[in-house]
């Protein structure tokens, strides 16, 4: 059990990845805080874990900062923080409202800065910690409909890629998780040009890598302190040709 008795602090915990990490993260032995906007669905999950009467069902807003220092100081430890809390999109830029852009923003990036923060003095202090923000792989490449998301998961990678610089000496790891399709509600959830739900499975999530099988390969990665994760399909080989190839990925991903 390579995490037994760590504290893992798992944020968008009542569904898809985060629900199938904190599930995982119980199994390796862990003592997890479950958070989320959803209280009756986060004690749903933690039923599902393994020890229930172990872990902390802790509601959170990631939009609302200050809620956001009362929850860390009511941890006392935080050994890993997984920041999978999110919401993704489906519109054009142009359809899209600024206060929708603001909001992709204000959940995706700075709720993940703003947790970060709180718990990493901590974390300093004990000179150990270990933080896992979720990505994807629009944190590299750029797709139609997608704008403000992508902006969202390519923020994230330049923010932790700087503080891994910044705190590795503190004894502190940083792991990125890209995912490419998973067969989640990531799509059904994401936000429209007006800021109402899209409410359609994409097909390309409907047969995709499950989340069970995502966690499974994050938390090997996380026991093995990797500076990324990347976890899906073929998909996630679009890295590597938008690394190499660049304008080949640009004609790719234009819109018809």
């Amino acid at each position: 059990m390579r995490f037994r008795d760590q504290v893992v602090w798992v944020t968008g915990a009542s569904s898809g990845i985060g629900e199938a990490l904190a599930v995982a993260f119980s199994r390796e032995g862990a003592q997890l805080v479950l958070s989320a906007r959803r209280a009756g669905e986060l004690e749903r999950v933690r039923a599902s874990c393994e020890r229930p009467d172990r872990h902390v069902v802790l509601p959170l807003d990631l939009t609302d900062v200050e809620a956001i220092a009362r929850a860390a100081e009511r941890v006392d430890r935080v050994d890993v923080l997984v920041h999978s809390g999110g919401v993704s999109q489906r519109s054009l830029a142009m359809q899209t409202g600024l206060a929708v852009e603001r909001a992709i923003m204000d959940l995706n990036f700075f709720g993940t800065v703003a947790l970060t923060k709180a718990v990493l003095p901590a974390m300093i202090a004990r000179k150990s910690g270990h933080i896992v923000p979720v990505s994807s792989v629009m944190g590299y490449i750029g797709t139609p409909l997608r704008s403000a998301y992508a902006a969202s998961k390519h923020a994230l990678h330049g923010y932790f890629d700087s503080l891994r610089a910044e705190v590795s000496k503190d004894g502190i790891n940083i792991t990125i998780v890209c995912p490419g399709y998973i067969r989640t509600n990531v799509s059904r959830n994401a936000l429209t040009g007006d800021g109402s739900a899209f409410g359609n499975m994409d097909p390309t999530h409907a047969n995709a890598t499950t989340p069970v099988e995502c966690a499974r390969r994050v938390v090997a990665g996380v026991a093995r302190r990797k500076r990324e994760v990347l976890v899906g399909g073929k998909e996630t080989r679009a890295v590597l040709l938008q690394r190499l190839f660049p304008a080949v990925v640009a004609r790719m991903v234009r819109m018809k």
